[in-house]
């Protein structure tokens, strides 16, 4: 009997990982690791006397013990290094509490606010984490500390969760929606429910129709851009500003609230110079496994913490 053909999950986005070739790991004094255990996401990133590494990229799944652990898995695969080198492990995001090779759990909004001062630079004031759940808006000092914050609601609405739903609905890869969104003669009113179940009847009349696609797709993006928008401006935006997490990819959603805000979001490249002229990857989703990798480095640097290591 043929084997039925698979159905295309058009939310599924491409999984990563990457080792820094310039590093030899067993000659580092300090090795520290962050993973962020988000709901849509999971990120593993690993620092050797505070340096970029090796991350792993995946996808989180309904277990967040095995996600974790997937994650790190992900990261060290192409390394000769085990899980018992490190020092000092420190979950973050959603499933924080459930990271097995952790020894302790900061919240999210630390974590990115941390990360993105190493990822942008110390003059960041704003970061914007579009994330899978929800979306935080985090004023920060130039050490990457929190000053205040700002969430929004638990509707999937206006998160990546949200955009991934929206692209299975309309069957277009989620990486595609972006570019596409401006592929248009005009932009369009927005859809206007902020829930995600409203919107989807929404999307689906629309469809039901005949509305283009790509009309379709920037009726969305303008829609997630406003409401994040909203979040904002209840918090108030500080130059420089950044946006960290997965809807930081989509320039559909990007460009429109940079728009409606009147600012634009800061260069997506590495602050460090020399990360950026030797090529390093640089991903927006990496920004709370950072953070949680820096704060292990510096709890270790401050004796408020001990190493872990086996070997």
């Amino acid at each position: 009997m043929a084997e039925a053909p698979k159905t295309q999950e058009f939310w599924r986005w491409p999984e990563t990982n990457w080792v820094n070739p310039d590093i030899d790991w067993k000659k580092g004094k300090l090795i520290t690791a962050g993973v962020d255990v988000g709901s849509v996401s999971t990120q593993a990133v690993i620092m050797v006397d505070g340096e970029f590494f090796a991350f792993g990229n995946t996808r989180t799944g309904s277990d967040s013990p095995n996600s974790a652990i997937k994650g790190m898995g992900y990261a060290l695969e192409k390394t000769d290094m085990k899980i018992e080198n490190i020092d000092y492990c420190i979950g973050t995001g959603y499933g924080r509490v459930n990271v097995p090779m952790a020894q302790q759990s900061i919240t999210e909004i630390s974590c990115h606010a941390r990360g993105a001062n190493y990822m942008f630079g110390p003059e960041v004031r704003t970061v914007m984490d579009m994330g899978g759940q929800d979306c935080k808006a985090i004023n920060v000092d130039d050490r990457g500390k929190v000053l205040n914050f700002m969430m929004n609601d638990k509707c999937a609405a206006g998160t990546g969760r949200g955009m991934e739903v929206f692209a299975d609905l309309i069957h277009v890869p989620v990486w595609e929606i972006g570019p596409r969104s401006f592929q248009i003669p005009k932009e369009p009113p927005m859809i206007s429910s902020t829930c995600v179940v409203f919107a989807k009847s929404e999307v689906v009349g629309l469809l039901e129709q005949s509305v283009p696609e790509n009309e379709i797709m920037a009726a969305y993006c303008s829609a997630m851009a406003h409401r994040i928008m909203e979040l904002l401006n209840r918090l108030g935006v500080k130059e420089k500003f950044v946006i960290t997490g997965g809807i930081a990819k989509n320039e559909g959603v990007v460009k429109r609230l940079e728009k409606e805000l009147g600012i634009k979001t800061a260069e997506r490249v590495w602050y460090k110079k020399e990360y950026i002229e030797r090529g390093y990857p640089f991903d927006t989703q990496l920004a709370g496994a950072i953070g949680a990798a820096i704060f292990g480095n510096a709890l270790l640097k401050m004796g408020k913490a001990r190493s872990a290591r086996k070997a």
